[in-house]
């Protein structure tokens, strides 16, 4: 799936505060923490870029790969345990979490349970 026209975006840790934090304060960011090695970041991938395309841009999708460069350090920050972990922050603050590949009933579910914004 193209994402060029969704609010999908990849952020490393130097763009990390002002793409998620400073961001959030104008609408809900998900944070994918994810690895190429790690198959649940691949199944919930397609998931997630499934539901932020039915928020229609109310919601943004972060897309973070741990192992690319300092990447890891937003890891420890938030205390990551485990990939993948989907992080929702909204005005500059996290508002919830969760881990491992969900279905998408799910994700719709915890973003509107987390945030101000519903379907």
């Amino acid at each position: 799936m193209s994402h060029s026209h969704l609010p999908i975006f990849n952020v490393d840790l130097e763009g990390f505060d002002e793409q998620v934090i400073q961001a959030s304060f104008q609408r809900p960011i998900l944070v994918d923490l994810w690895a190429d090695w790690c198959s649940p970041c691949v199944v919930i991938a397609p998931i997630l870029e499934k539901v932020i395309a039915e928020f229609e841009g109310k919601v943004a999708l972060v897309k973070i790969e741990v192992d690319d460069g300092d990447n890891m350090k937003i890891a420890g920050r938030y205390r990551v345990r485990g990939f993948p972990t989907i992080l929702l922050f909204e005005d500059g603050e996290e508002r919830g979490r969760f881990s491992s590949a969900r279905p998408a009933h799910f994700v719709r579910d915890f973003i509107a349970q987390h945030s101000r914004i519903s379907i």
